[in-house]
């Protein structure tokens, strides 16, 4: 099949997708206007779907670690009352990273280099002890099994940028396009209320205080936080790549706003316009001759943002209190968190203390003011602040490893690498922007919903670790002879 025949077919393909959704929506609501909403939706799902398989340099190896942390991170939304789901999903990417990982003990040499190692393996480790020191073994063991499908994550990043039949693959190109493969999904099952006011949503309690919010559709959800999240890293990857196409970077662009307007969502805001700053910065910077300085690139991210704001709403929601019983609090809660963070690690033992909270494998928070009745049952509460988290689940070693694993992340972001060049603009502007999420998400120290820290830790390694050919590094004139 010739490429032209390959797009015609891809285009029909979509196309009768999108016509499925508007079926399937007319039946649910015999409603003409809803049919067309969800086939223009399911149109847009598509589009997002050949954005992705466009880009060049997928790998397979990437495009697979990056779509096992997609699909575990939305089975987290998906799947809550059946974890049995999510262990299976675990199960296959302890066994497909195992195998890339090999030489498991030759790349383990080089897990300490990597900030990202630090800031999103170290506390699991310290938590294992501190259950295993107040005998939790049931904990123990489930962090145990975390762990290890983690840790094997990041060795297979290693191997794959070191061994040398495997070497010469940006595995974070592959793992973009499953994020937006990932946002297509969420889209096209979401398609029939994606342009609506009141979206379907979970059955959660603080889901169901959020039905303004697009978070997919039956079958399949996600956090807008998360969805938000998603997309502004893979706009980073995407958008501030010089080797992708003008229309793939333009289109993602397109996407990003969106995604951030139907998502409602704060930090994701904060992570894009964190991005357009460093990326202005950079630009202004004459050393990094990786960055587009074209007045047109400069902007677009910034035009992103205005659209948000106005056309988006954003104006609204980005001071707005998600919960009436918050009082203002535009941190939806969060500090009241962060707050029983505090008591209760005052109220440890040393063990828990040093090594971590050891109640649940998570280390998630209950608190009486949680919005469910006094008799409970209490929800079990992320931190929604990496740097919290970290201090939750690995207590003060989980704390001082993720100071010193962001300092890593952030030396390698910023330093020339040994051939004399800069690292990847993406991985720079990535690295800073994701700092000031740090205050109300998790996305730093990775975890099961965890595919933003595999982005980064992706960039890190091909930074660190990728041995350059003699042939791809720039040659010196050789000295005249007298």
């Amino acid at each position: 099949m010739t490429m032209a025949k390959g797009r015609l077919a891809g285009a029909i393909a979509a196309i009768v997708i999108a016509v499925l959704a508007g079926v399937l929506e007319y039946t649910r609501t015999d409603s003409l206007g809803q049919s067309a909403a969800a086939f223009a939706a399911g149109l847009i799902a598509m589009a997002v779907v050949g954005l992705a398989l466009s880009l060049p340099g997928i790998t397979l190896p990437g495009l697979v670690l990056g779509g096992l942390f997609v699909i575990a991170g939305i089975l987290t939304w998906t799947a809550t009352k059946r974890p049995g789901i999510i262990w299976a999903v675990l199960a296959v990417e302890v066994i497909v990273f195992a195998v890339w990982a090999w030489p498991w003990l030759r790349s383990l040499r080089s897990l300490s280099r990597l900030g990202t190692a630090w800031l999103g393996l170290a506390y699991w480790f310290f938590g294992i002890a501190g259950a295993v020191l107040v005998a939790h073994w049931k904990v123990a063991g489930q962090r145990v099994a975390y762990a290890g499908v983690f840790t094997l994550a990041v060795l297979a990043l290693i191997a794959l940028n070191t061994t040398a039949k495997r070497r010469g693959k940006d595995l974070s190109i592959g793992i973009a396009a499953a994020i937006l493969l990932g946002i297509a999904a969420l889209m096209l099952v979401g398609s029939g209320s994606l342009f609506d006011k009141i979206h379907a949503v979970p059955d959660n309690a603080s889901a169901r205080m959020m039905t303004n919010r697009f978070w997919g559709g039956p079958g399949l959800f996600y956090h807008p936080n998360s969805l938000a999240g998603f997309m502004a890293a893979a706009g980073i990857r995407i958008g501030f790549d010089r080797a992708m196409a003008w229309w793939q970077r333009l289109g993602v662009a397109a996407l990003a706003a969106f995604v951030l307007s139907i998502s409602d969502s704060r930090t994701g805001f904060v992570f894009a316009a964190a991005a357009a700053v460093v990326h202005l910065g950079l630009a202004l910077w004459k050393r990094n001759t990786d960055v587009d300085r074209r007045w047109l690139s400069v902007a677009t991210p910034f035009v992103v943002l205005l659209i948000v704001v106005t056309l988006g709403n954003g104006y609204q929601f980005l001071l707005r209190d998600r919960f009436a019983d918050n009082q203002g609090d535009v941190t939806s809660g969060r500090t009241d968190t962060w707050r029983q963070v505090w008591v209760d690690w005052k109220d440890a033992g040393w063990a828990e203390k040093t090594f971590g909270n050891a109640k649940t494998s998570r280390a998630v928070v209950e608190r009486l003011d949680d919005g469910n009745p006094i008799e409970g049952p209490r929800r079990q509460l992320n931190t929604d602040n990496a740097a919290v988290g970290a201090f939750r689940r690995g207590g003060v070693l989980g704390a001082a490893a993720f100071l010193a694993g962001l300092g890593l992340l952030l030396w390698h972001a910023l330093r020339r690498r040994r051939d004399g060049t800069l690292p990847a603009a993406w991985f720079t502007i990535g690295a800073l922007a994701v700092v000031p999420t740090i205050a109300t998400e998790d996305w730093l120290i990775g975890g099961t919903n965890g595919a933003i820290w595999l982005l980064l830790a992706a960039g890190e390694a091909r930074t660190l670790l990728h041995r350059t050919d003699p042939a791809e590094l720039p040659q010196q004139p050789e000295p005249a002879v007298p």
